[in-house]
Protein backbone atom coordinates (compact mmCIF):
# COMPACT_ATOMS: atom_id res chain seq x y z
CA UNK A 1 0.00 0.00 0.00
CA UNK A 2 1.60 3.40 -0.94
CA UNK A 3 0.79 6.22 1.46
CA UNK A 4 1.90 9.35 0.52
CA UNK A 5 5.72 9.18 -0.15
CA UNK A 6 5.80 5.56 2.48
CA UNK A 7 5.18 1.88 0.98
CA UNK A 8 3.63 -0.37 3.78
CA UNK A 9 4.18 -3.77 3.71
CA UNK A 10 2.27 -6.16 6.16
CA UNK A 11 5.08 -8.27 6.38
CA UNK A 12 7.80 -6.05 7.12
CA UNK A 13 8.64 -3.34 10.31
CA UNK A 14 4.68 -2.13 11.20
CA UNK A 15 3.37 0.57 10.49
CA UNK A 16 3.14 3.64 13.01
CA UNK A 17 0.63 6.07 13.05
CA UNK A 18 1.17 8.99 15.71
CA UNK A 19 0.81 12.48 16.81
CA UNK A 20 -1.08 14.59 18.88
CA UNK A 21 -5.18 13.81 19.83
CA UNK A 22 -5.94 17.62 18.18
CA UNK A 23 -4.28 20.66 16.25
CA UNK A 24 -3.30 23.12 19.61
CA UNK A 25 -1.46 25.03 17.19
CA UNK A 26 1.31 25.43 14.61
CA UNK A 27 4.05 25.24 16.98
CA UNK A 28 3.03 22.00 18.57
CA UNK A 29 2.07 20.36 15.97
CA UNK A 30 4.76 20.55 14.19
CA UNK A 31 7.33 20.08 17.45
CA UNK A 32 5.51 16.34 17.84
CA UNK A 33 5.59 15.66 14.06
CA UNK A 34 9.46 16.80 14.04
CA UNK A 35 10.30 14.22 17.15
CA UNK A 36 8.23 11.18 15.70
CA UNK A 37 9.70 11.35 12.40
CA UNK A 38 13.27 12.12 13.70
CA UNK A 39 12.46 9.16 16.10
CA UNK A 40 11.09 6.73 13.18
CA UNK A 41 14.06 7.28 10.64
CA UNK A 42 16.56 6.31 13.29
CA UNK A 43 14.41 2.91 13.33
CA UNK A 44 13.18 2.51 9.91
CA UNK A 45 9.76 2.49 11.04
CA UNK A 46 7.21 3.93 8.39
CA UNK A 47 5.40 6.41 9.66
CA UNK A 48 2.42 8.60 9.67
CA UNK A 49 1.53 11.44 11.34
CA UNK A 50 -1.74 12.11 12.96
CA UNK A 51 -4.00 15.33 14.39
CA UNK A 52 -7.72 15.77 13.85
CA UNK A 53 -8.52 19.29 12.91
CA UNK A 54 -12.17 18.87 14.13
CA UNK A 55 -13.20 16.33 17.38
CA UNK A 56 -16.90 16.63 16.78
CA UNK A 57 -17.50 14.29 18.97
CA UNK A 58 -16.60 15.59 22.43
CA UNK A 59 -18.11 14.18 25.90
CA UNK A 60 -19.15 18.08 26.34
CA UNK A 61 -20.36 20.80 24.38
CA UNK A 62 -17.42 23.11 26.29
CA UNK A 63 -14.74 20.82 25.41
CA UNK A 64 -12.04 22.06 22.78
CA UNK A 65 -12.47 20.57 19.76
CA UNK A 66 -9.56 22.04 17.36
CA UNK A 67 -8.81 24.64 14.89
CA UNK A 68 -11.77 23.78 12.32
CA UNK A 69 -11.19 21.97 8.91
CA UNK A 70 -9.77 25.31 6.93
CA UNK A 71 -7.28 26.23 9.76
CA UNK A 72 -6.19 22.78 10.98
CA UNK A 73 -5.87 21.53 7.15
CA UNK A 74 -3.66 24.30 6.20
CA UNK A 75 -1.37 23.23 9.27
CA UNK A 76 -1.45 19.71 8.16
CA UNK A 77 -0.36 20.91 4.82
CA UNK A 78 2.45 22.71 6.07
CA UNK A 79 3.54 20.29 8.35
CA UNK A 80 3.26 18.03 5.44
CA UNK A 81 5.18 19.93 3.14
CA UNK A 82 8.36 20.87 5.48
CA UNK A 83 8.59 17.69 7.28
CA UNK A 84 7.95 15.49 4.29
CA UNK A 85 5.65 12.96 5.92
CA UNK A 86 2.21 11.49 4.95
CA UNK A 87 -0.68 12.86 7.21
CA UNK A 88 -3.77 11.79 8.19
CA UNK A 89 -6.53 13.14 9.74
CA UNK A 90 -10.42 12.05 10.87
CA UNK A 91 -13.65 13.62 9.28
CA UNK A 92 -16.60 13.77 10.61
CA UNK A 93 -19.45 15.61 7.71
CA UNK A 94 -19.53 14.17 4.04
CA UNK A 95 -19.05 18.32 3.27
CA UNK A 96 -15.62 17.93 4.34
CA UNK A 97 -14.02 15.14 2.52
CA UNK A 98 -13.25 16.58 -0.55
CA UNK A 99 -11.10 19.88 0.79
CA UNK A 100 -9.58 16.91 3.27
CA UNK A 101 -8.95 14.63 0.39
CA UNK A 102 -6.76 17.11 -1.35
CA UNK A 103 -3.81 17.50 1.67
CA UNK A 104 -4.40 14.31 3.49
CA UNK A 105 -2.59 11.16 2.53
CA UNK A 106 -5.62 9.14 5.15
CA UNK A 107 -8.53 9.68 5.79
CA UNK A 108 -9.86 8.14 8.75
CA UNK A 109 -13.12 7.31 9.38
CA UNK A 110 -14.26 7.85 13.10
CA UNK A 111 -15.32 4.95 15.19
CA UNK A 112 -18.58 6.00 16.12
CA UNK A 113 -19.53 7.06 12.47
CA UNK A 114 -18.15 3.44 10.63
CA UNK A 115 -22.04 2.13 9.83
CA UNK A 116 -22.66 4.94 7.96
CA UNK A 117 -23.01 4.31 4.82
CA UNK A 118 -23.41 7.08 3.14
CA UNK A 119 -20.45 8.29 4.48
CA UNK A 120 -18.07 5.39 4.22
CA UNK A 121 -18.72 5.84 0.29
CA UNK A 122 -17.99 9.16 -0.31
CA UNK A 123 -14.71 8.89 1.89
CA UNK A 124 -13.46 6.21 -0.12
CA UNK A 125 -14.89 7.08 -3.44
CA UNK A 126 -12.27 10.22 -2.96
CA UNK A 127 -9.31 7.96 -4.39
CA UNK A 128 -7.24 8.13 -0.84
CA UNK A 129 -6.18 5.25 1.70
CA UNK A 130 -9.06 4.90 4.27
CA UNK A 131 -8.47 4.15 7.82
CA UNK A 132 -11.50 2.89 9.36
CA UNK A 133 -12.05 3.13 13.50
CA UNK A 134 -13.75 0.11 14.63
CA UNK A 135 -16.85 1.23 16.63
CA UNK A 136 -16.58 0.67 20.49
CA UNK A 137 -19.98 -1.45 19.71
CA UNK A 138 -18.57 -3.60 16.94
CA UNK A 139 -18.01 -7.31 17.21
CA UNK A 140 -14.38 -8.16 14.96
CA UNK A 141 -16.22 -10.16 12.57
CA UNK A 142 -19.39 -7.42 11.74
CA UNK A 143 -15.84 -5.04 10.41
CA UNK A 144 -15.78 -7.29 7.12
CA UNK A 145 -19.12 -5.49 6.28
CA UNK A 146 -17.69 -2.02 6.37
CA UNK A 147 -14.97 -3.44 4.26
CA UNK A 148 -17.01 -4.42 2.00
CA UNK A 149 -18.73 -1.13 1.85
CA UNK A 150 -15.06 0.55 1.38
CA UNK A 151 -13.77 -1.37 -1.09
CA UNK A 152 -17.25 -1.46 -3.16
CA UNK A 153 -15.96 2.06 -4.77
CA UNK A 154 -12.89 0.45 -6.25
CA UNK A 155 -10.88 1.61 -3.75
CA UNK A 156 -8.94 -1.63 -2.03
CA UNK A 157 -6.13 1.28 -0.27
CA UNK A 158 -8.51 0.09 3.60
CA UNK A 159 -6.94 -0.05 6.85
CA UNK A 160 -8.85 -1.30 10.41
CA UNK A 161 -8.27 -0.13 14.03
CA UNK A 162 -8.86 -1.87 16.55
CA UNK A 163 -9.38 0.39 19.61
CA UNK A 164 -11.55 -1.41 22.45
CA UNK A 165 -15.00 -2.92 22.41
CA UNK A 166 -17.41 -0.77 25.21
CA UNK A 167 -20.02 -2.06 27.44
CA UNK A 168 -20.82 0.87 29.32
CA UNK A 169 -19.81 2.25 32.45
CA UNK A 170 -16.80 4.38 31.13
CA UNK A 171 -14.92 1.82 30.29
CA UNK A 172 -12.90 0.16 27.22
CA UNK A 173 -12.27 -3.75 26.84
CA UNK A 174 -10.02 -5.18 24.18
CA UNK A 175 -10.05 -8.79 22.93
CA UNK A 176 -6.84 -9.46 21.10
CA UNK A 177 -8.98 -12.09 19.00
CA UNK A 178 -10.09 -9.25 16.78
CA UNK A 179 -6.53 -8.59 15.26
CA UNK A 180 -6.90 -12.21 13.97
CA UNK A 181 -10.24 -11.77 12.79
CA UNK A 182 -9.87 -8.92 11.11
CA UNK A 183 -7.02 -9.41 9.43
CA UNK A 184 -9.31 -12.13 7.45
CA UNK A 185 -10.57 -9.22 5.50
CA UNK A 186 -7.14 -9.25 4.04
CA UNK A 187 -6.60 -5.39 5.37
CA UNK A 188 -3.67 -4.35 7.22
CA UNK A 189 -4.73 -4.31 10.95
CA UNK A 190 -3.73 -1.55 12.81
CA UNK A 191 -4.23 -1.21 17.20
CA UNK A 192 -4.30 1.74 19.02
CA UNK A 193 -2.72 1.53 22.13
CA UNK A 194 -3.73 5.07 23.69
CA UNK A 195 -7.46 5.42 23.05
CA UNK A 196 -7.66 1.27 24.13
CA UNK A 197 -7.04 3.00 27.51
CA UNK A 198 -9.13 5.59 27.67
CA UNK A 199 -12.61 5.85 29.84
CA UNK A 200 -15.33 7.45 27.78
CA UNK A 201 -16.70 10.08 29.99
CA UNK A 202 -14.66 9.33 33.24
CA UNK A 203 -14.48 12.52 34.63
CA UNK A 204 -18.00 13.54 33.92
CA UNK A 205 -17.63 16.50 31.09
CA UNK A 206 -14.64 14.48 29.25
CA UNK A 207 -12.81 10.93 29.11
CA UNK A 208 -10.48 9.79 31.44
CA UNK A 209 -7.59 7.24 31.04
CA UNK A 210 -5.13 5.05 31.67
CA UNK A 211 -2.12 5.70 29.73
CA UNK A 212 0.51 3.58 32.05
CA UNK A 213 -1.51 0.54 30.70
CA UNK A 214 -0.71 1.80 26.57
CA UNK A 215 2.72 0.27 26.52
CA UNK A 216 1.60 -3.12 28.01
CA UNK A 217 -1.28 -3.45 25.41
CA UNK A 218 0.96 -2.47 22.78
CA UNK A 219 3.20 -4.99 23.26
CA UNK A 220 0.72 -7.73 23.32
CA UNK A 221 -0.94 -6.25 20.28
CA UNK A 222 2.55 -6.56 17.99
CA UNK A 223 2.99 -10.27 19.61
CA UNK A 224 -0.47 -11.23 18.62
CA UNK A 225 0.73 -9.69 14.93
CA UNK A 226 -0.38 -6.70 14.36
CA UNK A 227 0.24 -4.90 10.85
CA UNK A 228 0.66 -1.17 12.91
CA UNK A 229 0.24 0.74 16.10
CA UNK A 230 -1.41 4.04 16.90
CA UNK A 231 -0.51 6.11 19.70
CA UNK A 232 -1.83 9.58 20.57
CA UNK A 233 1.13 11.70 22.14
CA UNK A 234 2.03 14.75 23.59
CA UNK A 235 4.52 16.72 24.75
CA UNK A 236 2.80 17.71 28.25
CA UNK A 237 -0.03 15.25 28.34
CA UNK A 238 -1.46 16.30 31.24
CA UNK A 239 -1.91 20.33 29.97
CA UNK A 240 -3.14 18.63 26.69
CA UNK A 241 -6.23 19.94 25.39
CA UNK A 242 -7.83 16.88 24.35
CA UNK A 243 -7.16 13.49 25.21
CA UNK A 244 -4.84 14.35 27.93
CA UNK A 245 -5.08 10.97 30.41
CA UNK A 246 -4.40 8.14 27.49
CA UNK A 247 -2.01 10.15 25.78
CA UNK A 248 1.85 9.15 25.99
CA UNK A 249 4.43 11.93 26.33
CA UNK A 250 7.36 12.68 23.46
CA UNK A 251 10.17 11.35 25.48
CA UNK A 252 13.00 8.64 25.89
CA UNK A 253 10.61 6.42 27.65
CA UNK A 254 8.74 6.66 24.38
CA UNK A 255 11.92 5.97 22.19
CA UNK A 256 12.33 2.67 24.37
CA UNK A 257 8.76 1.81 23.80
CA UNK A 258 9.10 1.88 19.74
CA UNK A 259 12.74 -0.19 19.95
CA UNK A 260 10.98 -2.99 22.10
CA UNK A 261 8.08 -3.24 19.86
CA UNK A 262 10.73 -3.81 16.90
CA UNK A 263 12.39 -5.72 18.44
CA UNK A 264 9.34 -8.37 19.43
CA UNK A 265 8.07 -7.49 15.72
CA UNK A 266 11.37 -9.03 14.58
CA UNK A 267 11.01 -11.73 16.79
CA UNK A 268 8.42 -13.31 15.41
Amino acid sequence: MKIGNIHFEKNASFLLISGPCVIEDYRTTFSVASFLKDLTQSLDIPFVFKASYDKANRTSIHAYRGPGKDEGLRILSQIKAELDIPVLSDVHRISEVESAAKVLDIIQIPAFLCRQTDFLLTVSGAGKPVNIKKGQFMAPMDMANVVEKVKSTGNDAVLITERGSMFGYNNLVVDFRGIGIMQQTGCPVIFDATHSVQLPGGRGTSSGGQREFAPVLARAAIAAGADGLFFEVHPDPDKALCDGPNSLKTDRAFQNLLRQLKRIRQAL
